[in-house]
Order: structure tokens, then C-alpha cells, then sequence
């Protein structure tokens, strides 16, 4: 199967993550799944009239399009005629050359939360009218119109994220190629559920605290961070604890609250990313599957038997109290 892969109003991040797919990586995944790019505008070597004959032959059925990637959110002004983002040497706009495409293609897929929802290019105001491919915020319906199917039967599919993990990439891609992504496979937002069907409290390094409630109150504290620094990730899907990126890593546990980069309008939260707003000095976002009267009272036991050893880390930057060893009885 091939895939051709533009890039819209965007920074590219999703590229560059993808580049970071680890054993494999992403060159060598995508060839032993029979994928290969017919092409990337940052990957790939062809440019210019090779580029616009391919568009040329696809466009005439010439050339088979089995995968449509779009990155980035599609930019539909000024007054929707699309041409503030042009693709180069075509005298088409990203909007008219999407719209074109998408109906040829098998499967359509948006890499990224812009791509998908609009994203932060649609945030402050969005100048450029920027919308995501088949969803404009929560909103069905942007550049391709709710209905819209690709030739194999599915709605666009969401690979969201900000950016998206390699790993959900390259596996959309790889059972798009075998046939087993299903309709009944994507969330309510077209994400891929064997992701998405997790929240990125899952696995969370700082579940010890979250349990005991005992929350860090600046950056740089090892405490759970949903309290007071803006932490969303009972509420975030991702994977993103159980699967680290880059071999290890995860926003929650380099010490960074999730911000819920994988939902639509995460952009605008109307509150700063790092402050948890709360109403009475109750945090507003509870647990999205917990009656908040629940949580509130678990919380009240929860923080009565808090450990001293809890206490007091949860407000430092390392271990100051280790656990205490229990010597085995004689």
C-alpha cells in the first residue's frame, strides 16, 4: 500500500515525531507491513514536476492512492477560498487539493490534533479559519463534510496528539494496511480506541500520590500535579504512560501536567495550562467516570491517611523519606 502525505498549517511536530519510532524504526516498520511513501514533502527526494505529475496521475487514477496522511489543520481563508496556504507550484490551495484527494484515497488520516480537530493553528481567534479534516473542534463537519467515507468504507481516522506518539502512527498505518481498523475501532471523535480507550492517568509514575492525594504546589515537585498545576490525565486519553515515548518518557513523568493534547480545543482551556481551576477550592475537572460527591469523599479519607513519607515528598524535587524497610520476622 502507499501513502501520500501532505503537510498543512502546522509546525511539523507530528513528522518529527514519527521520525523518533524506535526498534524498529519508522523506514523499516512501514516496509516490513508493505508501505512505502509515494511521498512526504520532508521525507522525500522527488520535488517540483515530479511531484505535480504524481498529483497529476493520481488524480487521473493512474496511480492508486491507498493512504491520504494530512498533517496539519486545513486553513480555509481568507472567505474560504483557501489561499492562505497554497500547495507550491500547483495553483491549488491545501483546501481545493485535500478535497480533490480525499475522495481517491482508501482511507484518509489525520496526524495530529490539528489535522484532526483544528488544533492550536485554530486557537486565538484563528485568523486563518483553520479547521481539521472532517471535525471542527468537537464539531463534526470541516474541510470534508460528516458523511465523508473513503473508498475503504471509513470515516477520517484521528491519529490525534500534540504531537501524535510514533507508535500510534505507525500502527493506524500498519492495520489500515492489513484490514483490520474497523469503524467500530475509532472513538466518537474518530481517534483509534487501542489508544484512546486509555487515560494517560494510566500508568501515571504519580499515581502513589494521586491516591493519597498528596499534590505538588510548584514545578519541579514530585506530588500529583491535578490539584493545583492543571494536571488533566483522569480525564486525557492516551496511552502515554503505559507506552513512553522515545523508550522512556512521558509528559507526567518529566514533571509536566497533561494538558489533554489528544481532545478537541484542548487549545483553549480558558484557564492557564499549568493552574487547576476550581470553584469553592474544589478543582473544577474531577475525574471524568467518578461522581465528584464520590470523589470529594474519598479524597477527604484519602488525604486524613496520608503517610508522612507521602506528606513531604509530595512537596519536594526528589525523595526526602524513603519507604521504611520492615525487617522479616524471626
Amino acid at each position: 500500500m502507499n501513502i501520500l502525505w501532505l503537510q498543512a498549517s502546522g509546525c511539523g511536530g507530528c513528522t518529527m515525531s514519527l521520525l523518533c519510532a524506535e526498534a524498529p524504526g519508522v523506514f523499516d516498520l512501514l516496509e516490513g507491513a508493505g508501505l512505502r511513501f509515494l511521498w512526504h514533502p520532508a521525507l522525500s527526494v522527488e520535488t517540483g514536476d515530479q511531484v505535480r505529475d504524481l498529483l497529476d496521475r493520481i488524480g487521473t487514477g493512474d496511480e492508486p492512492l491507498d493512504i491520504l496522511c494530512v498533517e496539519g489543520a486545513i486553513a480555509r481563508g481568507p472567505r474560504g477560498t483557501g489561499r492562505y496556504q497554497m500547495l507550491a507550484g500547483t495553483g491549488l490551495s491545501m483546501l481545493e487539493a485535500v478535497a480533490r484527494l480525499a475522495p481517491l484515497a482508501r482511507h484518509v488520516v489525520a496526524v495530529g490534533s490539528c489535522a484532526a480537530y483544528g488544533g492550536m493553528t485554530s486557537a486565538g481567534g484563528n485568523p486563518s479559519d483553520a479547521v481539521g479534516l472532517q471535525f471542527e473542534g468537537t464539531h463534526p463537519g470541516g474541510v470534508l463534510p460528516p458523511g465523508f467515507r473513503g473508498r475503504g468504507g471509513l470515516a477520517v481516522v484521528n491519529v490525534a496528539g500534540c504531537p501524535t506518539h510514533p507508535g500510534w502512527v505507525t500502527e493506524t498505518l500498519m492495520l489500515l494496511a492489513q484490514g483490520t481498523l474497523a469503524e467500530g475501532d475509532l472513538d466518537r471523535f474518530g481517534r483509534p480506541r487501542f489508544y484512546a480507550d486509555h487515560l494517560v492517568h494510566h500508568g501515571c509514575p504519580k499515581n502513589e500520590y494521586y491516591e493519597y492525594k498528596a499534590s505538588a504546589r510548584g514545578p519541579g515537585e514530585i506530588g500529583c500535579m491535578m490539584e493545583h498545576m492543571g494536571c488533566i490525565g483522569t480525564q486525557a486519553v492516551g496511552d502515554c504512560n503505559i507506552r513512553p515515548w522515545n523508550g522512556g518518557g512521558s509528559c507526567t513523568s518529566a514533571g509536566y501536567a497533561c494538558i489533554a493534547c489528544t481532545a478537541p480545543e484542548f487549545e483553549e482551556p480558558r484557564h492557564p495550562y499549568a493552574e487547576t481551576p476550581k470553584i469553592g477550592g474544589i478543582p473544577v475537572g474531577l475525574p471524568s467516570d467518578m461522581p465528584k460527591a464520590w470523589f470529594m469523599a474519598l479524597a477527604s479519607l484519602s488525604k486524613a491517611a496520608t503517610p508522612e513519607r507521602i506528606r513531604r515528598n509530595a512537596v519536594a524535587d526528589r525523595i526526602e523519606v524513603p519507604p521504611t524497610l520492615r525487617m522479616p520476622k524471626r
